[in-house]
């Protein structure tokens, strides 16, 4: 197998302890020990990270832009979820 016909691989990692993993880019490799491997050396060179997430971008099923109106739409008819009819005390400065 070249590795032009190997899967391309979505890397996430975590830079810190409490924080989210975070997208770093893409890469390909043969299978997931491959991609973690290949994901250490290209984006935890200066040990900026403590944890790594790959999955295989097939496998990645996302929202498409252009249902965003149907998709979302149902949150802005519950007005409880918008703050907007509260008064703010005076004293209180930014919020």
């Amino acid at each position: 197998m070249s590795n032009k016909e190997w899967p391309l691989w979505e890397v996430f990692i975590r830079s810190k302890q409490g924080l989210s993993h975070k997208h770093a880019g893409s890469l390909r490799a043969a299978d997931a020990e491959m991609a973690i491997n290949n994901a250490r050396d290209v984006y935890t060179r200066r040990s900026e990270g403590i944890s790594i997430w790959v999955i295989e971008s097939n496998k990645i099923v996302a929202s498409d832009p252009d249902d965003a109106d149907a998709l979302f739409e149902p949150s802005n008819s519950k007005v409880y979820r918008h703050p907007t009819f509260y008064t703010v005390p005076d004293g209180v400065g930014h919020m």
